[in-house]
């Protein structure tokens, strides 16, 4: 029988859980055994005996390590976790390879293999396992009220016999999951919100939430509206820059999304355009823990800039613990009744099947070998074997 566990979260300001009692209930059903370290969800509002009425085996972390053949987690282990989790068994977490490379040289050296969340695919069949929107999603919400809690005016349009208080402005860099949902969110508590993003295609999905996309005209002689920036001429990148600016410099709240996986989140709003807001503005940079897409803004800290409040949360799902847990549980329950299929299976085996398009692409660590190219290149550049 293959056992499962699930560790409580060391990484500091992570509230979330890899599995919750409804999680671990299914995975008995599964015909797997579930250990969950005491304390795992406490700070996601799950006691211990909530996971033992579901069928989970209460155990501390050394024997949760020492047994599990699969362990699941929210953030990335620690290079002294990844240490402990046994040999052949397989870890399925949020890891950022590039960004930790002491940790996948532990888990390669230690013979673990690592499913990285941030890799699954977003392809129909792994759509049930996409953490990075669900919790994208939770993020673009979460954003929005912070922004609305800190900015020193009303969201809405009031008219009163005091007079009328105009609608605050939000422009958002982003269109994709957590932008739709920060414009959604916006939208519903009364603002006027403006979004970008360089795929002109989704133009229509911020309209259909009440959204105004910002237009920028196309090259002469372009029969579509546009293409990706990395394919736009210089001339239109230096439009729709002026275009974004102007923008920027109108708004109460700018909430930036843009954030890609493994990578340096890129440069969208420079020290000018801050210094062009008005006082008491407020930025929300969803990007600030990978570099983040504001100049100014600081990974773990609020600060004024230019009499702008930047907002520099480097982990707005972990602020709604209870279903950011549901969620990204739900995610991992099916990663691993991917891993560990019903059919023809009757002692609950680990498969890993490298045809599988979603096991072949999420795994980046296997058999002692990094097989995620660009985590294998900056293990070359560093010098590690």
């Amino acid at each position: 029988m293959t056992i499962v566990f699930v560790p409580k979260e060391s990484a500091p300001g992570e509230t979330r859980v890899a599995a919750t009692p409804e999680t671990v209930a299914k995975l008995v059903k599964q015909g797997l055994e579930p250990l969950v370290e005491r304390g795992a969800g406490a700070a996601s509002w799950i006691s211990d005996e909530q996971y033992a009425e579901s069928g989970a085996r209460l155990v501390d972390a050394g024997e949760g390590y020492g047994q599990g053949d699969l362990v699941l987690k929210v953030a990335a282990p620690s290079a002294e976790e990844a240490c402990r989790i046994k040999r052949g068994a397989v870890l399925i977490s949020h890891l950022s390879p590039t960004q930790n490379l002491e940790v996948v040289e532990a888990l390669r050296d230690g013979g673990v293999t690592a499913f990285v969340m941030e890799l699954v695919p977003r392809t129909t069949k792994a759509q049930t396992m996409d953490a990075l929107s669900s919790q994208a999603n939770i993020g673009g919400y979460k954003a929005v009220l912070l922004a609305a809690a800190t900015l020193p005016k009303y969201f809405p349009l009031l008219m009163t016999a005091a007079g009328t208080v105009k609608p605050a402005k939000v422009v958002i860099f982003g269109v994709g999951v957590a932008g739709l949902q920060a414009i959604a969110t916006a939208k519903r508590i009364g603002a006027v919100v403006w979004a970008t993003d360089i795929r002109p295609e989704v133009k229509e999905q911020v309209e259909s939430l009440g959204g105004k996309f910002i237009e920028v005209a196309p090259d002469a002689g372009q029969t579509e509206p546009s293409v990706y920036a990395k394919e736009a001429s210089e001339d239109y990148k230096k439009r729709q820059a002026e275009a974004v600016a102007k923008h920027v410099a109108e708004a109460d709240v700018v909430i930036t999304t843009a954030l890609i996986p493994g990578r340096k989140a890129p440069l969208l709003i420079t020290e000018d355009m801050v210094r062009s807001m008005r006082p008491g503005s407020v930025i929300v940079d969803m990007a600030v823990s990978q570099g983040g897409n504001c100049a100014v803004s600081r990974c773990g800290e609020d600060v004024e800039v230019h009499g702008v409040k930047v907002i520099g949360h480097p982990n707005l799902p972990a602020t709604v613990p209870v279903h950011a847990s549901q969620l990204y549980a739900r995610n991992v329950l099916d990663v691993v009744k991917h891993l560990v299929p019903d059919k023809e299976n009757e002692n609950r085996e680990l498969r890993l099947d490298f045809e599988d398009e979603v096991t072949a692409g999420s795994i980046a660590v296997h058999a002692g070998e990094v097989r995620h190219a660009m985590t294998a290149e900056a293990l070359q550049q560093r010098g590690g074997s």
